[in-house]
């Protein structure tokens, strides 16, 4: 008896098979199995709300409970940011290594690329948003949590030098957990060699958007996200260089609860505008248009 009470309850009820529902084997009340999709549902990190994948796609994965926005892929910005079939990428072929023959970084680079489908945390390359002219980089979280490594910061690095060749804007978005710990001070020089290659294309003239979405943190907030002409972030996104317990421990205070996100550090002077994900296409049109110059595209 007791040893029925104490029996290790099933997580999950078993659910016939068609062939055993038709022999006669299903048990009364027990309802047929049917299977789901993969990816059909997702649920909203935020509210817990789960709603149709599709659905959330066209909102541009947009909660539609609480307005959540959730993260985008570099290539899923790059297709609801720039004019269709506009998109030219640049050195698509550049790809990380590894330098200090860091212990297990080799095979997860290889990992990395497998699950993102891309070569490194961003892309960069030209286009047009709205008719306007843009160099554009676009950082993706979803490799190696938006590390920056070498290749990241060299790719920017290009994509600035670009720019002020041809005398075109640019605009970087930005999603990063800071900088790549495998790659260690090769890593940490890349603040300071993208840093300076904005100084240089400020000075030719360049009109520089940076576009902060969440999460965007360490070395990468430290150095070109907070570094535009003009500084946009999407709705709740959380930015800052360290994380809000470090803060807390090193402080000792307890910190507000929107510390750090968008509309905190607007209201602090950080941002110049909040922009919903919706209007961020086409804010970034008149912008551009704003500040038209005549390049070389």
């Amino acid at each position: 008896m007791f040893k029925d009470l104490f029996q290790k309850k099933r997580r999950y009820a078993t659910i016939p098979s068609d062939q055993a529902v038709r022999s006669g084997q299903r048990e009364e009340g027990e309802r047929p199995k049917r299977e789901i999709p993969e990816g059909l549902m997702n649920k909203c990190v935020k509210c817990g709300v789960i709603q149709y994948s599709k659905e959330l796609e066209k909102n541009l994965k947009v909660c539609l409970e609480c307005g959540h926005h959730m993260r985008l892929n570099a290539l899923e910005r790059i297709g609801i940011t720039l004019d269709e079939t506009s998109f030219e990428e640049f050195d698509a072929d550049m790809i990380s290594v590894d330098p200090l023959q860091f212990p297990g970084y080799a095979g997860k680079l290889e990992q990395q690329k497998m699950k993102s489908g891309l070569h490194d945390a961003v892309v960069t390359g030209k286009g047009f948003i709205c008719g306007q002219p843009v160099v554009v980089a676009v950082m993706s979280f979803d490799f190696f949590t938006g590390s920056m490594g070498s290749v990241v910061g060299e790719k920017i690095t290009r994509a600035i030098e670009h720019a002020g060749k041809h005398g075109l804007p640019l605009i970087i978005f930005s999603t990063s957990g800071g900088a790549r710990m495998q790659e260690s001070i090769l890593s940490l020089m890349q603040m300071a060699k993208t840093s300076a290659a904005l100084s240089r294309f400020g000075e030719q003239g360049g009109l520089y958007i940076s576009v902060i979405t969440d999460p965007t943190t360490g070395g990468v907030s430290a150095s070109f996200a907070t570094l535009g002409d003009i500084n946009i972030a999407e709705p709740g996104a959380v930015f800052g260089f360290a994380g809000r317990i470090v803060i807390e421990q090193t402080i000792r205070q307890k910190l507000p609860e929107d510390f750090q996100t968008a509309e905190f550090n607007l209201n602090h002077g950080q941002l110049d505008m909040v922009v919903h994900r919706k209007d961020l296409r086409s804010m970034l049109g008149k912008l551009l248009e704003m500040h038209a110059v005549k390049g070389e595209f």
